[in-house]
């Protein structure tokens, strides 16, 4: 059954309908209220990877939540197995996660937390925190960033209309 939904979550166009489907079928350990996934590409172990409420997901986000190395290191003369790696992922209250994010076993998201696009998540990130890069470091406080957002809230629009994307590309090339 659970390649069956991940099919499914593949071929469907809408994020939100995708992401009913992965409430309703109780895909991950556990999901809060008002919950956003985007990517089509659902995890190998769904069931290790908990989120809390308001989060959003961005498009092409992976949750890795194993490693596959010993399958080489037992392949070679180390007189010794090892084992397979694979380890949970928490993620906290009021997160969002940039587009083509990586975030690694046994990594827990704090609270209030912002992840620039492109970022690779190694380790624990702080409540109350942006960050970004590979390996992923501290930007800014969660505060800071809200802070920043309001001074240029009323410059931001929302596309609706033909006039719309004009006016974003004369902005855009004002500033250029």
């Amino acid at each position: 059954m659970k390649y069956i939904t991940k099919l499914k979550m593949y071929l469907i166009a809408d994020a939100n309908k995708r992401t009913n489907l992965l409430v309703k079928k109780n895909f991950f350990k556990s999901v809060g209220k008002n919950f956003f996934f985007q990517p089509r590409i659902i995890p190998d172990e769904p069931k290790l990877i908990s989120f809390g409420n308001n989060v959003c997901i961005a498009s092409g986000v992976t949750f890795v939540t194993h490693d596959v190395i010993d399958k080489v290191l037992n392949n070679m003369d180390y007189n010794v197995t090892f084992n397979y790696n694979c380890a949970p992922i928490e993620v906290g209250n009021n997160v969002f996660i940039g587009c083509n994010t990586t975030i690694l076993p046994g990594v827990k998201i704090g609270n209030n937390v912002i992840i620039a696009a492109g970022s690779v998540i190694t380790k624990d990130v702080k409540e109350n925190t942006i960050v970004g890069g590979n390996p992923a470091k501290k930007i800014c406080s969660f505060d800071d960033y809200v802070e920043n957002r309001k001074n240029i809230n009323d410059k931001l629009i929302y596309p609706s209309c033909e006039n719309d994307f004009n006016y974003l590309w004369n902005e855009f090339k004002k500033r250029k």
